[in-house]
């Protein structure tokens, strides 16, 4: 595959760079596995992949600090594995297991942690918008200085309760970093049709809420942003808005064929813009990294997701009585 080249320098260590290929691999052969799963039929219901869009969440979670939080949809898992869950407990929950993050009751929608301050993917769409503002406005109330990174994509940026949220968080001032994940088609409708607005973080313009575009096949330019945008929020100074332009590999869930688009344009975003061959040209046009360097990552990789998938085949079903616990109403 031919990566594009950068003419700019990494504004981190070589550590950190191979810190961020290394945590963006995880979640391409994760997801890559949890297809393969799904395909075989031990992974039932929706799944959504998040293959193309792993530099969003690495870049981010890269500015985050101890103690801040994050919420986000159904296109959960790389949130989870970047935020440090064990692929062992993701991939469980994904086959319905007992030894599963929600003990195997969730599935891939709705699985959480609270030792890693992960609130959830939430199958709703735009549900994690008001729960996002609600675990900022938490924050705020307790004075602890900590920010919540709520995602959502380009689709759900067009539900009323969106609006709403913006609203309160502008007027109370909410330590929240609202990030549209936007991968240009929703489920299955271009944005250019569902959108009237070319870039949608300017919708934050009507509330106060400052914001800006990012390149979110660039884990770099993510991190910067999400410096930025953490800084603004750890100051007082209320919300703010990332729209990360990044791009999906597969359909909106495995059940999608993603015909509403054809297969050269997925081929030339792979061949010109994939996040983790950025990071591996620069890797390796810096001398960071040798070939056989990187093979090892990938090695290594490979045996953690191929751990994580014998662990969820050998983990049990949950017992029946398991249906009465974690009941709250």
């Amino acid at each position: 595959m031919a990566a594009r080249k950068s003419t700019r320098k990494p504004n981190v260590s070589a550590e950190k760079l191979k810190e961020y290929y290394r945590e963006m691999l995880l979640i391409r052969r994760f997801e890559e596995k949890a297809g393969q799963l799904y395909g075989m039929g031990l992974i039932g219901g929706f799944c959504h992949l998040y293959i193309g869009q792993e530099a969003v969440v690495v870049g981010l979670e890269a500015a985050t600090e101890e103690g801040d939080k994050r919420v986000t949809s159904y296109r959960d898992h790389g949130h989870m594995l970047a935020c440090g869950m064990n692929p062992d407990g993701v991939m469980a929950e994904l086959t319905g297991r007992e030894g599963g993050y929600s003990k195997g009751k969730g599935g891939s929608m709705h699985m959480f942690s609270k030792e890693k301050h992960f609130y959830g993917g939430h199958g709703i769409v735009a549900a994690q918008v008001p729960i996002g503002a609600g675990l900022a406005f938490a924050d705020k109330y307790k004075e602890n200085g900590r920010v919540t990174f709520t995602y959502f994509g380009d689709g759900a940026a067009n539900q009323g309760q969106v609006y709403e949220t913006f609203n309160m968080a502008a007027l109370w001032d909410l330590p929240v970093v609202f990030v549209i994940e936007n991968n240009q088609y929703a489920m299955g409708t271009s944005q250019q049709r569902s959108t009237s607005t070319k870039d949608i973080y300017h919708r934050g313009e009507a509330f106060g809420i400052a914001g800006e575009i990012v390149d979110g096949m660039d884990v770099l330019a993510v991190k910067a942003a999400g410096e930025k945008a953490v800084a603004h929020c750890r100051a007082g100074k209320g919300p703010y808005i990332l729209e990360v332009k990044t791009y999906r590999y597969r359909g909106h869930s495995m059940s999608d064929p993603a015909k509403y688009r054809t297969r050269e344009e997925v081929q030339k975003v792979r061949e010109e813009r994939d996040p983790i061959e950025h990071v591996r040209e620069l890797l390796l046009s810096g001398k960071h990294a040798s070939e056989d360097d990187l093979k090892a990552i990938d090695k290594d990789i490979k045996q953690i997701v191929n751990k994580a998938a014998d662990f969820s085949k050998e983990s049990p079903e949950p017992a029946l009585e398991e249906l009465w616990t974690d009941i709250y109403a």
